[in-house]
């Protein structure tokens, strides 16, 4: 017999969650003791350009399990990629064809996406081209867009978020000869700079801890341990003046406001998906689970300054609303200018206007979307139902009134042709929207103009409690009847439980 789903508002969520003693404040994190060490080293990820062959570019991917010590003498276990824990920075060129061979040695099925990638749906990495222990996926495909921050991780269905929380992801960086006419910091490792943030919570042993309470399904898996690709809270040690720092947002599901401790400026130069049309010169920036984001910061002062994320707050909201819509003050990572170099380069004037065009009057198609998280008969029903994610049947989390279920195609749509979707978030907390396989502007959040930072091409957007967010997309002329790219919500927990849909190109 099957089960009425009831949206939540604030009266029945709140007498839900008191009902279930989620209004119980979390129990303290059990962190290894030497979570307090100071002083740890920056480390830049390895880059890997492939085995190329004129435009033909050969990866070679191990998804494995190994230990990272996060603390001093303190082994984690952990998953990663060609290393313990996260994966190699691939970097290739518009133009190329990509050729990744992806072998699994974890004892269970896993995937890799290709995040923010256009490119044949049966390539995507995403829950249908699983892969088994032992076995190697071989996905081809040629990078069509320009210059941009890209990342790669495990899409494996009701299993994305543990994978990528114990290390199944890594940055995906794309060049085009047009970028490199800029003149921007482009010295790897050097001023050119990739910035992973996650955040983690672990246990007094070392271990990662993981879903160990309901709120981590409800609000998405938050840790209080900060790492930058994979240091805990690490010192970087400029080398250069003029910094461009590619920031990319690798947590499961929190939204950092990143700031610098001395409130300076900086230039945010790109989003998702490439360029902005020009620098926007800020000194905060919004940065929500999955999205990316290339700032220019001038540390010319010879100081040290924290890239810190600033408190959020729910505002005078019940408790458990106002929990799902706060964060505390972060440190993320520390930048020790005093042995920086004189940088040649300059902060652009312009950098470059697209040249996807996405016209509203083209538009053949308008959708609406709402991400919705409900009730099933009552308080207990509903957090029962949330304790076995993962499971078939009905989910409390949905979009249009409907959980994930990979056997339904949602809607299909037409090669090389435009629409425009509007994204309705009715829950109580919000939600950062993913569409695979295309790249997007936002055209306004509850009918005003997006803010500048939202300018560019992007493939993530957050919408916010009772907002409603219109976004174009032209979809690329790759068409597949059969096998479908998805929609979802990208807080990884809400994803695995049920918010996310499929859609066919033909």
């Amino acid at each position: 017999m099957s089960k009425s789903i009831t949206k939540i508002t604030r009266r029945n969520f709140v007498k839900a969650a008191a009902t279930a003693g989620l209004l119980i404040p979390f129990s303290p994190s059990l962190m290894a003791k030497s979570i307090v060490n100071k002083g740890n080293a920056f480390v830049v990820p390895p880059m890997d350009t492939g085995t190329r062959e004129g435009n033909q570019v050969t990866f070679n991917l191990s998804i494995n399990a190994g230990q990272t010590m996060f603390f001093n003498g303190v082994n984690t276990p952990t998953l990663g990629i060609n290393q313990n824990y996260l994966g190699p920075v691939l970097r290739a060129k518009r133009g190329d064809t990509v050729k990744i061979n992806v072998t699994n040695k974890i004892n269970e099925v896993t995937t890799l996406h290709w995040h923010g990638m256009t490119l044949p749906a049966n390539m995507d990495g995403g829950p249908h081209q699983f892969i088994k222990l032992g076995q190697t996926w071989s996905p081809q495909f040629k990078i069509r867009q320009e210059a941009s921050t890209l990342w790669y991780h495990s899409h494996a269905l009701h299993k994305t978020g543990p994978q990528v929380y114990h290390g199944l992801a890594g940055l995906f960086i794309v060049d085009d000869e047009s970028s490199d006419l800029l003149g921007l910091p482009s010295e790897y490792g050097v001023d050119d700079i990739p910035c992973t943030i996650q955040d983690r919570r672990f246990n007094r042993d070392g271990s990662l801890s993981y879903l160990t309470a309901m709120p981590d399904r409800m609000m998405g898996m938050q840790g209080s341990t900060i790492l930058v690709n994979g240091v805990v809270t690490p010192t970087l040690k400029a080398k250069s003046t003029l910094l461009r720092l590619r920031l990319h947002n690798g947590s499961n599901a929190r939204t950092y406001r990143l700031a610098f401790s001395d409130a300076r400026l900086f230039h945010i130069i790109a989003s998702d998906c490439g360029f902005l049309p020009r620098p926007f010169q800020t000194n905060e920036v919004r940065l929500a689970a999955a999205e990316r984001v290339e700032i220019l910061v001038d540390v010319s002062d010879k100081k040290q300054i924290m890239l810190k994320s600033l408190a959020t707050s729910g505002g005078g909201m019940m408790p458990m609303m106002r929990m799902m819509n706060s964060s505390p003050e972060m440190n993320i990572m520390l930048i020790d200018a005093s042995q920086a170099k004189q940088s040649p380069r300059k902060i652009p004037i312009e950098l470059r206007n697209n040249t996807l065009a996405l016209n509203p009057k083209s538009a053949v198609t308008r959708r609406k979307f709402d991400l919705q998280m409900g009730m099933m008969g009552g308080g207990m029903g509903m957090m029962g139902n949330m304790a076995g994610a993962g499971n078939s049947g009905t989910s409390m989390f949905q979009i249009n009134s409907k959980s994930m279920d990979i056997k339904r195609i949602d809607f299909q749509t037409k090669r090389n042709t435009t629409e425009i979707w509007e994204i309705g978030n009715s829950s109580p907390m919000a939600h950062p929207f993913h569409v695979h396989n295309v790249q997007f502007r936002i055209l306004d959040r509850n009918g005003k103009r997006p803010h500048p930072s939202e300018s560019g091409l992007k493939d993530v957007v957050l919408v916010q409690s009772n907002e409603k967010v219109r976004i174009i997309m032209k979809f690329p002329e790759y068409s597949d009847s059969q096998t479908p790219y998805m929609y979802h919500c990208h807080i990884l927990e809400h994803e695995d439980q049920g918010m996310m849909g499929q859609f066919v190109v033909v």
